[in-house]
């Protein structure tokens, strides 16, 4: 059995994904579902805690563990009959039923926790969270559209370093186009529109008032989700692109950049 895309009026889904406790991780956590609990019925997933289970392996596969093919569409015909591993169905129910995604973990070598990929590898499936295609324009319903459209994100990541270290000249690289295969290659291709992103800088170094003060940002940030606009990524459905590969090259000629995929008229 299928679960039902339609999410829940006011709902949301924090997931958390941070082993120790107690942490300012744990604190950004604790309070931060408790001042979105006052404007929403949150559901909540702390990866750690659960025990979950990062490894996509051959319970995710079902009857077609032992069949040769592509891996996600097995997955996916899985899925649609109704013969996904237990943990993986509660994750979907969840996000399912959520209007707003929170996802929150520390930034560790320029990505986020094995466990963290983990999920979206197993839960993300093919027919749950993408695979059938737009009928009018024949192109698959991915980037901006799909199984989780109408829903929105917001991404909560420490970072050891500074904003400089992270930023568009740092060393480290500019921490929007690091996460973007997150919020784009993951959130954005299943339809979910990503807010901007929401970043402690030296979390490792920070003093307790210093700790304090984002624990306060980000109850105060959670209070205003609903009049923030998202991250204007282009759709793959407007025709901006050859096919489903490139940017046409009409568009920003002569650019690169990750930067080509935001639609800065919007």
């Amino acid at each position: 059995m299928t679960i039902s895309h339609r999410p829940t009026p006011g709902s949301a889904l924090w997931v958390y994904a941070h082993p120790r406790r107690p942490s300012l991780n744990d604190r950004l956590f604790q309070e931060g579902v408790q001042e979105l609990s006052a404007y929403r019925q949150v559901a909540t997933s702390d990866l750690y805690a659960q025990g979950f289970d990062p490894v996509l392996g051959r319970r995710d596969l079902g009857a077609r563990a032992e069949e040769p093919g592509n891996i996600a569409e097995q997955i996916g015909q899985t899925y649609a009959l109704g013969h996904s591993p237990a943990d993986v169905s509660a994750e979907q129910a969840k996000l399912a039923a959520a209007e707003l995604l929170v996802i929150q973990f520390p930034l560790w070598w320029y990505g986020p926790p094995a466990i963290l990929k983990g999920w979206f590898d197993r839960v993300l499936t093919s027919e749950f969270a993408y695979g059938d295609a737009d009928p009018e324009r024949g192109v698959p319903r991915r980037y901006g559209d799909g199984g989780l459209s109408g829903r929105k994100a917001l991404v909560v990541v420490t970072a050891g370093e500074d904003a400089r270290s992270v930023g568009p000249r740092g060393i480290s690289g500019d921490l929007e186009s690091l996460l973007f295969p997150i919020t784009h290659g993951v959130l954005w291709y299943v339809g979910i529109e990503t807010l901007g992103l929401h970043v402690v800088h030296d979390a490792d170094a920070l003093a307790p008032t210093e700790g304090e003060l984002e624990v306060k940002r980000l109850r105060e940030r959670l209070r205003t989700l609903d009049t923030e606009p998202a991250l204007p990524f282009r759709r793959l459905r407007d025709g901006e692109y050859d096919g489903t590969r490139a940017l046409r090259a009409d568009i920003l000629p002569g650019r690169t950049d990750l930067g080509i995929h935001l639609n800065s008229s919007e």
